[in-house]
């Protein structure tokens, strides 16, 4: 384990740059895509903000106390949405109780899944371990009681993944299929957008999509056609969207990340988008931490891609706090005083990291 745990710090320095200067584009593009209009960026920088923060917090707590720090995040999203079943604060939409937060609250369910199996896959104990594995079935449990059926299978996933990591030694390929797996249900939701499917199929999908969810997408890839460079500016899609303005407490979100930056910010908003979410992979990548806390990291991430490519979890500060935060956490450097009750990052049963799949 000697040699990924030196290689880490090189490739953490050249991951941690990359992302600032990933989140510096972002928030400079929002301003630009902003200027000269009556717009609201001020959703998006806190977005970038929380993430930044989540990160750096997650980065520390992560290099003290790996397991621990991961249990504890995992059960205060566990607890948070639970208070907050019927309304999560720190949304950027305009009314009281954004409408949404359902889809929220199976977001910080996925990422507690994920914090515990990453304690778990860090942990030295079986029997903690299983109790942290435990934890990861009951938060997909109770999305399944918020009525969030995405929800509970984006959990389940999360835990199935975490179980089949431990046996991986090539985080390189379970990256670039988890990359593969965000890039589909971006393009399906594009596709539904754009009413490009067979006929059959389109059906089938506006069942359990909604009439109004696919209504507000159309609208958003109209404005996307009509403005593809620099968009209508972030917070405007509320005025521009028919269905969003004909909506009884509509939050002015098209409930979709991608086709809400290609509505309000353009192309280039899209591709920062993207930019953001391979940056988190690389970060991964280069983790000195053992290949199965990072491909479940990596796991729960990609699920919070997938349901927010057809949600607006990310219009939420806890989620994207969250998710700076897991991302910290499975990258942080290695533990202070390896072998204290901090616990390694590598538990008994694992076998070596690769360096291969590195």
């Amino acid at each position: 384990m000697a040699a990924p745990a030196e290689r880490g710090p090189e490739g953490g320095n050249a991951s941690d740059a990359a992302g600032a200067l990933i989140l510096a584009a972002c928030a400079i593009w929002s301003l630009i895509s902003a200027a000269g209009r009556e717009t609201r960026p001020e959703g998006v920088l806190l977005a970038l903000l929380a993430v930044a923060a989540g990160f750096a917090c997650g980065r520390i707590c992560g290099t003290l106390l790996p397991v621990a720090a991961a249990s504890v995040a995992a059960l205060a999203a566990l607890v948070m949405t639970l208070l907050w079943r019927h309304g999560m604060p720190g949304a950027t939409a305009t009314v009281e109780t954004a409408p949404g937060h359902s889809g929220a609250s199976a977001a910080l369910l996925v990422l507690a899944a994920g914090a515990a199996c990453c304690a778990a896959a860090a942990a030295r104990r079986e029997s903690l371990r299983f109790t942290l594995r435990l934890l990861a079935l009951g938060a997909a449990c109770a999305s399944l009681g918020l009525g969030s059926v995405a929800g509970f299978a984006a959990a389940a996933g999360v835990l199935l993944c975490s179980l089949a990591a431990a046996r991986m030694r090539s985080r390189l390929l379970g990256l670039a299929g988890l990359a593969l797996a965000a890039g589909l249900a971006v393009g399906a939701t594009w596709a539904v957008a754009e009413d490009v499917l067979p006929d059959g199929l389109a059906v089938s999908l506006e069942g359990p999509l909604t009439t109004n969810r696919v209504q507000l997408w159309e609208d958003a890839a109209r404005l996307a056609d009509e403005h593809p460079v620099l968009g209508i500016g972030p917070g405007r899609f509320t005025e521009l969207s028919p269905t969003a303005q004909q909506t009884l407490g509509s939050d002015g979100k098209p409930h979709s990340a991608a086709l809400q930056q290609a509505a309000e910010q353009g192309l280039v908003g899209v591709v920062l988008l993207g930019a953001a979410f391979g940056w988190l992979l690389y970060v991964l990548w280069r983790s000195p931490r053992s290949t199965a806390v990072v491909l479940t990291a990596g796991a729960a991430l990609t699920a919070l891609a997938v349901l927010a490519s057809v949600g607006n979890a990310l219009s939420f500060t806890p989620v994207t706090a969250g998710v700076g935060l897991l991302a910290g956490l499975a990258s942080a450097r290695g533990p202070i005083g390896l072998g204290g009750h901090g616990g390694d990052d590598v538990p008994a049963h694992e076998p070596q990291a690769d360096t291969a799949g590195r």
